[in-house]
């Protein structure tokens, strides 16, 4: 049984406890005075009224109870674990020294596909099964809680090395639960202190994390220290408020001039505390504080203040964030900065990387054309990757189209190639520049030339430069 389940249990008992006190002191009280008084109770208007009136607030009580019992409960329905609210009370006195958050990746997938008792009883498998593997390592007295739908939080009273593998075996062994397939995620944090709902947002951040990178080697790196946690995200706030913006240049070379006239942008913030913090670290992190506009603001002043300083030929291609692209805030300061810097605005290229299409589809692009309309141009970032990327593509025009990896870096899969030449032909039949990156090799290079690509970027082609070699070779 769950821990929270015990609690529950006990936590009812004494409310029946509370209920059925008033209840035995109302039947003694009739008792005494009907069969233990020698005086007959004589039926008056004041004796019926103090005996209704002793009945309806026993009554009332009682229902008072049962109505808190139901309201005010420590578990989730689903899942019998504790529901967050009541999680976060437990920390408290509870004091634990690792948090770990699960993800069931997949949840929405399965809410389409199975029904909502199927859900629910995933759902309470799930949880149970997890108490018991850590049962079976000596966790016994861990609480575990839903904190969303698909989330999980588990508190355990231990810090221990071994904790991650505990949480990769679950995983590798329930992939597969009453029939049902799953895709987990998950992080931990160690060492937690005072500030445990600062370590759950951190916990979140790690998530994140996961999410923005392809290398396996920062998959499987899912526990950290709350106190480095906590550490970065004053570190991160502290470089963007003083826009320490380290910004490196990939260079993109130009098929048919076979000359670089483009750099991709790539930025890390510069912390003096803890060094340059890569964006998979800091996005999470700025985004859930609410700094996504003042970040992407910084970014682009920083960019159109670079283009006088080199050839008018070059130009600079950057990611921004959808979330800003729509604020019409953050659209007047983009476009009064432009105005006031006399730059070409072509020079400039908003790459867009969205994994979902955009619930406003209609308005979204409206918003793009007020980019277009000033001259920017437009990108579509690892096109191919989603479903996302198909649909934006059948209702905008694109200035440029940048390929997913993998269809670079698995070219010698007859499929792969397939499918890429006939995206580069759509993409030319539409008069969209297209860009392969990730190229590694001779025989990429010359694959992917053979398929009509526009632009190469990669190790293969050039290293990337840092801004200072970039001022230096074209100043």
């Amino acid at each position: 049984m769950l821990l929270s389940e015990r609690q529950e249990r006990e936590r009812r008992f004494k409310l029946a406890l509370r209920a059925g006190i008033p209840i035995a002191l109302l039947i003694s009280l009739v008792l005494y005075s009907t069969f233990f008084k020698d005086d007959a109770i004589e039926i008056t208007v004041e004796n019926t009224f103090l005996v209704s009136a002793l009945l309806f607030i026993t009554i009332y009580f009682i229902y008072f109870l049962m109505d808190l019992s139901v309201t005010e409960t420590l578990i989730d329905q689903a899942t019998q674990g504790y529901n967050e609210k009541a999680f976060i009370a437990q920390l408290e006195a509870y004091k634990p020294k690792t948090l770990v958050l699960i993800i069931i990746k997949n949840l929405s997938t399965i809410s389409e596909n199975y029904s909502t008792d199927d859900v629910d009883l995933l759902l309470y498998t799930i949880i149970h099964k997890l108490d018991n593997a850590l049962n079976k390592v000596g966790y016994s007295h861990s609480l575990i809680a839903r904190r969303y739908g698909a989330e999980f939080l588990v508190a355990i009273d231990k810090s221990s090395d071994d904790i991650q593998k505990v949480f990769d075996d679950f995983v590798s062994d329930h992939k597969i639960i009453n029939n049902i397939e799953l895709n987990y995620n998950f992080a931990v944090i160690t060492n937690t202190g005072e500030e445990l709902q600062k370590d759950i947002l951190h916990l979140k951040d790690l998530i994140s994390t996961q999410y923005r990178t392809s290398d396996k080697a920062h998959k499987s790196n899912v526990i950290k220290d709350a106190r480095e946690s906590s550490e970065t995200e004053t570190a991160i706030i502290s470089a963007l408020k003083e826009k320490k913006l380290l910004l490196t240049f990939r260079p993109l070379l130009n098929i048919k001039s076979n000359t670089i006239d483009m750099y991709e942008i790539s930025v890390k913030l510069n912390s003096s505390s803890i060094g340059n913090i890569l964006p998979r670290v800091y996005l999470p992190i700025v985004n859930r504080l609410g700094l996504g506009r003042e970040y992407d603001l910084a970014l682009v002043k920083h960019v159109i203040n670079l283009l006088p300083l080199i050839d008018e030929q070059i130009s600079l291609s950057f990611n921004l964030s959808p979330f800003s692209l729509r604020d019409e805030k953050f659209q007047e300061k983009f476009f009064n900065y432009l105005e006031k810097s006399k730059i070409d605005p072509s020079r400039l290229i908003i790459e867009l990387y969205e994994r979902k299409t955009h619930h406003d589809l209609s308005g979204y692009l409206k918003t793009l054309n007020k980019f277009r309309a000033k001259g920017i141009r437009i990108a579509i970032d690892n096109f191919g990757s989603s479903n996302a990327s198909m649909e934006y593509m059948k209702h905008f025009k694109f200035d440029l189209v940048q390929f997913d990896r993998d269809y670079v870096t698995k070219l010698d899969d007859a499929n792969t190639e397939a499918m890429l030449g006939s995206m580069v032909k759509m993409s030319k039949d539409l008069n969209i520049i297209t860009v392969a990156k990730w190229v590694d090799n001779d025989t990429q290079k010359n694959k992917l030339r053979s398929l009509g690509i526009d632009y190469l970027q990669g190790f293969g082609i050039s290293k990337p430069i840092s801004e200072k070699q970039l001022i230096d070779t074209y100043n």
